[in-house]
Order: C-alpha cells, then sequence, then structure tokens
C-alpha cells in the first residue's frame, strides 16, 4: 500500500470513529463576535490551541456550512493523515510548518485567504511549546488584513494523552463549550519588539483556554 493509500485509509477510519463520538456530544456556543450567523467582511483566521483542535473540523462542516475552510497541517507522514482526515469534513489541507516549508505555506495560506477561505490554526503547533504562540499567525494577520478570531474550546469530561500538547479527546455525552471571542485586529508593526508585543497580547487572549 502507497503512503498516500495508507494515509487516506487512515483518515477513513478517524473519521468514521470521529463521528460515532460526536453523536453523542452537546455543543453550547457563545458568539461574542457574532460570526455564525453574518459572515464577517474581512479574511478570518480562527486560532485555537493545538490540544483541543479534536472537534474543530466537524464544528466548521456542521455549524459553518457553505464557507470554505482550510487548516495548516505539518509536512510530515502525520500531517499527510491529518489532511486526509480533514478532506472527510470538506476542510482543505495547507501542508508546512515553522521548521519545514514555512515560507511556501505562508504564501499559500495568503492566497486561499484572498480566495475567501476561513483558515483555521494551531499557533502553538505543530510541536510547541505549549499554549506558546508561535509569530506565524501574527505575521499572517498582518500581510492578509485580516482579523484573528480567537476561539476557546472547553470539555466537560475528557481524556488527556501523554503527549507534548496533552490533547484532549471528549468523552462519549460530554458536553463541549465553544467560544468565539470578538476579533482582533493584528496591527502593523515597524519593529521586532512592536511585533514581539502584538503576539503577546494575542498569546494572552488566548490565554483563558489554557
Amino acid at each position: 500500500m502507497s503512503p498516500e493509500s495508507k494515509a487516506r485509509l487512515l483518515g477513513a477510519i478517524g473519521s468514521w470513529s470521529m463521528r460515532a463520538l460526536l453523536f453523542t456530544l452537546r455543543f453550547r456556543f457563545e458568539d461574542r463576535a457574532r460570526i455564525m450567523a453574518t459572515p464577517p467582511e474581512k479574511p478570518l483566521l480562527w486560532a485555537f490551541w493545538h490540544n483541543r483542535l479534536f472537534v474543530m473540523p466537524y464544528v466548521f462542516e456542521h455549524f459553518f456550512p457553505g464557507r470554505p475552510g482550510a487548516a495548516l497541517t505539518s509536512a510530515s507522514k502525520d500531517g499527510e493523515i491529518l489532511a486526509a482526515f480533514l478532506k472527510r469534513f470538506s476542510v482543505r489541507a495547507i501542508r508546512g510548518s515553522s521548521s519545514s516549508g514555512g515560507a511556501r505555506a505562508l504564501v499559500e495560506m495568503k492566497r486561499a485567504i484572498e480566495n475567501g477561505y476561513i483558515m483555521g490554526i494551531t499557533p502553538d503547533g505543530p510541536r510547541g511549546p505549549r499554549y506558546h504562540l508561535n509569530p506565524g499567525v501574527v505575521k499572517l494577520a498582518q500581510v492578509t488584513g485580516g482579523f484573528v478570531l480567537p476561539v476557546r474550546i472547553r470539555y466537560s469530561r475528557f481524556w488527556q494523552l501523554k503527549s507534548w500538547d496533552g490533547f484532549m479527546i471528549p468523552k462519549p455525552f460530554a458536553t463541549v463549550e465553544i467560544t468565539f471571542d470578538t476579533l482582533h485586529k493584528v496591527l502593523p508593526t515597524k519593529n521586532q519588539d512592536a511585533f514581539e508585543a502584538e503576539r503577546i497580547h494575542l498569546e494572552r487572549t488566548l490565554a483563558d483556554s489554557g
């Protein structure tokens, strides 16, 4: 079996298993950004921590139908499986990371956003540190003029893996509370200190979900 075929198979198995679990979950939303009813005029970058991403493909597919979505995944073999998984939820995968293919991925994400895609980003991924916001999301918001949507996800009951991020999987019949916080406009910066101040500000905005 080729690596591509193996990735597609694992992606399919993963999506089937996930949908069976998702069927039992209860979702509650707090939409401070008012995006569920009215799509914003500016490009949108969803930002949420890596260990909370389990439900996000389904949330986008089920609660935002008709809005094209994309997500950054790593260029590794695991990223290929995740790309196949995301495709099952009609989410386009853009391959790359800060350690591999970062510049190419930034260009591709910029192009996707300009074409109307909502971009999902885990700013502490793919390797962490946990809850540390990497600068890529700030750069992307600056070059596209898009707004960052901080997304906070909480599970009432969950399993937690012994991974670098402490990845969380909600238990059957758990309640999933999702907060779409107010839109965050990343300001242009003239030097590294100003850029770092923007990065820290956005990191603190997301810190409530840590």
